[in-house]
């Protein structure tokens, strides 16, 4: 065999080095499927506020004393609230239980509160 021009590779082996490239590519690059923050911070408010608070573009909030997060971002700059979502957000109405967010998910909240804003 001359060593400046090696054999060539028989149709398996060229199928399993595509493979192994192809996963070494998936393996290293970051994760296609993983949300913006904006959608964590959507995520986050579906969990703990859609139950009452209507958190799209659009819509009524399922509980009349609720108002819809988009009316909130009338009345106040997201970053306005940064700080009640640390302490944790209390209302005038008896039936909205206090909770508080984590510092990743007040800064994906207050993203998706500024898509709102923009809306």
């Amino acid at each position: 065999m001359n060593p400046m021009h090696p054999a060539p590779m028989g149709k398996r082996t060229t199928a399993m080095c595509l493979a192994a490239s192809l996963g070494l590519a998936l393996w290293s690059a970051p994760a296609l499927s993983e949300p913006s923050g904006v959608d964590k911070g959507r995520m986050a408010l579906e969990t703990r506020c859609a139950r009452c608070h209507a958190i799209g573009a659009e819509g009524n909030s399922p509980h009349a004393q609720a108002p819809p997060f988009r009316d909130v971002m009338k009345r106040y700059a997201p970053e306005d609230l940064e700080e009640s979502l640390a302490e944790g957000i209390s209302s005038g109405h008896p039936d909205m239980p206090e909770f508080v967010l984590a510092p990743y998910e007040i800064s994906n909240v207050v993203a998706y509160l500024h898509s709102l804003a923009e809306k």
